[in-house]
């Protein structure tokens, strides 16, 4: 399975903009990816076509500079390291009745561990202890990546902070998330590669407005989840505002803003995820996060 959208359609621009410090940033306007290249070196490039990339080269969040060298792209891998993966339940109007919740005053905060972080194309891998009864979920979610360090920062200015948007799958173990985690999600959230990111870092300035996106969940072809980011209950640019309080966000920091209706356990019957199964998660402008699932070795 490789699912890689966009390709022939690159167009790259350079903004220099001034910030507090006398040097001027540099930043990109553009699709960027994450991959190993023929000697398994770790490298950021964009114009990702034929199984070859433009280089970037630099710090993502700070200075990247384009050398115009076309790379090898050997494998794909999640666009960004999260210095952290911070989580909200709940933050969808339909998915809150379909799970006869009350609509939160305030956001619904959980963490998963970035060691948690998967690969697009890669394997979701069902650990032993979620294959009897079947109980793996999945959540289809905007993935919002914060570029410079955000403290205390106004919803009104919020989205400044915000470097850039992929795809996520907030993968989810409902028995451990409800009854085996001490009461906390944490721990049905944070089973390795329970966390695909993919397949491309879509900078800020190409999702102009990131509460007029649709997203949707395929599972072996079948519609499952499709809904639209204007039925967030907290807006992108609020969470950052609650999150930020008192709180900084590191930049690589990632903000998974929630999933909409249509999840597994909601259904009658509920449909969970079992060895062979495929998902496909679109986000329009974001592309296609394609993982197969398989059981864990």
């Amino acid at each position: 399975m490789d699912c890689f959208p966009f390709k022939y359609t690159y167009n790259t621009y350079t903004l220099l903009i001034s910030g507090q410090h006398s040097s001027a940033r540099k930043y990109f306007i553009m699709r960027i990816i994450r991959y190993l290249d023929e000697n398994e070196n770790t490298r950021f490039g964009h114009d990702h076509r034929d199984g070859r990339a433009t280089l970037l080269e630099g710090n993502i969040f700070e200075s990247l500079q384009d050398t115009g060298r076309r790379t090898v792209v050997a494998k794909l891998l999640a666009p960004v390291q999260p210095s952290a993966i911070l989580c909200i339940g709940l933050n969808y109007s339909q998915h809150a009745r379909e799970t006869n919740a009350e609509l939160p005053q305030y956001p619904v905060l959980f963490m998963k561990n970035p060691a948690a972080l998967n690969h697009p194309n890669d394997p979701i891998l069902l650990p032993p202890s979620c294959l009897d009864p079947l109980q793996v979920d999945f959540e289809v979610e905007l993935a919002v990546v914060i570029g410079r360090a955000a403290k205390n920062v106004p919803a009104a200015n919020a989205l400044d902070y915000v470097f850039g948007y992929t795809i996520g799958n907030d993968v989810s173990a409902r028995r451990w998330q409800k009854h085996g985690g001490g009461g906390q999600w944490v721990r049905g959230k944070s089973f390795d590669t329970f966390c695909p990111l993919g397949p491309e870092l879509v900078t800020k300035d190409l999702v102009p407005d990131p509460q007029n996106l649709r997203l949707q969940c395929f599972l072996n072809g079948e519609l499952m989840q499709d809904a639209n980011t204007s039925d967030m209950i907290f807006s992108v640019a609020e969470l950052i505002e609650y999150l930020s309080d008192s709180m900084t966000l590191l930049p690589g920091t990632v903000i998974m803003s929630g999933t909409p209706s249509g999840v597994g356990f909601a259904r009658q019957p509920p449909v969970f995820l079992k060895p062979g199964d495929k998902l496909e998660l679109k986000i329009n402008s974001l592309g296609t996060l394609c993982n197969p699932v398989a059981k864990a070795g």
